[in-house]
């Protein structure tokens, strides 16, 4: 029974490390897309900016940057990102291999 539960927490890892990776790729195309002031009407620009502000937004009314100049906000969440796959993923990958 271990062996399955090892195999689920493996799978759940992979599965939760692509999605992460994903997220990430969309925030660094939100960021680029930024730079060039993109047509507000494009169906990619509005699916980039739906599945994005809610978290930007929740990091920018988090920790205020308005003196700044520059939203750094995909930055903190890239960050973010790169712990949620070493600290997450990495220990259901440990729980899954002690299982084995």
């Amino acid at each position: 029974m271990s062996g399955y539960i090892s195999l689920f927490l493996h799978a759940l890892a992979q599965v939760l490390s692509i999605a992460l990776n994903l997220y990430m790729y969309i925030i660094i195309a939100r960021a680029i897309l930024s730079w060039v002031n993109p047509d507000p009407y494009n169906p990619i620009v509005q699916f980039l900016n739906r599945i994005t502000e809610p978290v930007l937004y929740r990091v920018r009314k988090a920790i205020p940057m308005h003196g700044i100049g520059i939203d750094l906000s995909p930055i903190l969440i890239i960050l973010a990102i790169y712990f949620l796959q070493i600290f997450l993923v990495g220990s259901l990958e440990h729980t899954a291999a002690s299982l084995r």
